[in-house]
């Protein structure tokens, strides 16, 4: 088959031929319809520090997709040839204290696709049975890739009480912008977005920003007072992983409000702790991966109620052969969601 891998310690990657992988009993063989590029993909293809110290090569790296089952392992009983899948894309051991308690999302030995093992730029996907949500036919395949950042942006939001408060969101690439559908799916009474790329602003608009601020034209602090008649919003939503930006979305958070944070600095953050989190008695909580599988039920439902409609943030479309300019967009800032179809 045909497999995008990162062949070299070194930016970029190269479309090979490769065995179709082979599945155990408790796994499913996946025919990929639609892959979506994330942010660590791009980390992985531009060989960042990051990347560095945690691929690998050569790896068959991505690792959001949706697609048809085509085999079965001989312990399969609740999927068949033919369901339509996404996939939860980490893998987790199901025996530490957190799997056992039922926070599998932060299991102590996560592996994930397309990073710690191969993944799914590629014409097929082998995966545990476990990690396949089913979904239904009529569904878009590149909407039901985009189900597994779709629900960083569920897990990000229903974190804490949202119904009937404000909400900001500060970073607006797609996981933002997703984030920002749903705040106001799960009816806030204002969701203000906050970026300093405009491509990124005006596809917030779309989603359904009913304020947009462009950071590096405007205070964040000053303009979000404005809106919540100097109260300060009730809740952030940290997508962005910028210094700056997390310092300032602290300030403009209101007393005993919640910051949920799924943005990744990529260096120390210096905070006012005292003012900013102790005095103001507020929550802050980490956000990583999906709830498993609270999370998927809660994406799902979006989807198809129609609350959620991804498809203005899916904003580019290449054949996996077209790697190189779909990377060039994603890494552009420029893009929604870029999809490769194998």
């Amino acid at each position: 088959m045909r497999a995008l891998v990162k062949h070299h310690a070194g930016f970029g990657a190269e479309l090979r031929e490769v065995p179709i992988p082979e599945i155990g009993p408790d796994e499913v063989l996946v025919k990929v319809k639609a892959t979506t590029i994330c942010g660590t993909d791009v980390h992985i293809y531009g060989w960042d520090e990051w990347a560095v110290g945690r691929v690998k090569p050569p790896l068959v790296f991505g690792h959001e997709f949706s697609g048809e089952v085509v085999q079965v392992g001989e312990r399969v009983k609740h999927l068949a040839i033919g369901d339509h899948v996404s996939a939860e894309t980490h893998i987790v051991c199901g025996r530490c204290l957190q799997c056992r308690r039922g926070e599998a999302h932060v299991c102590a030995h996560t592996q994930i696709i397309g990073v710690d093992r191969n993944g799914c730029f590629a014409e097929y996907a082998a995966m545990p049975a476990d990690n396949l949500w089913k979904n239904k036919k009529d569904l878009p395949p590149e909407v039901a890739s985009s189900m597994e950042p779709m629900g960083n942006a569920v897990h990000t939001a229903l974190s804490g009480p949202i119904a009937g408060r404000s909400v900001a969101v500060i970073g607006c690439g797609p996981i933002g912008v997703m984030a920002v559908a749903v705040a106001k799916a799960a009816g806030a009474s204002q969701v203000i977005a906050l970026d300093i790329n405009e491509y990124r602003l005006n596809l917030a608009g779309k989603m359904g920003a009913d304020h947009r601020i462009h950071s590096k034209e405007q205070d964040p602090v000053k303009e979000t007072a404005k809106l919540t008649d100097g109260q300060g919003v009730d809740v952030v939503l940290e997508m962005s992983g910028n210094p700056v930006a997390i310092r300032q979305g602290f300030s403009m958070l209101t007393y005993g409000g919640r910051m949920s944070m799924l943005g990744l600095p990529t260096r120390t953050v210096e905070l006012d702790v005292s003012q900013d989190i102790v005095f103001k008695g507020i929550q802050i909580h980490g956000i990583v991966g999906r709830r498993m599988y609270e999370t998927w039920q809660q994406t799902a439902g979006f989807l198809e109620s129609g609350q959620v409609d991804l498809t203005p943030m899916i904003t580019h479309r290449f054949a996996l052969e077209d790697y190189e300019q779909a990377f060039e967009q994603m890494m552009s800032g420029n893009s929604g969601k870029v999809v490769l179809y194998p």
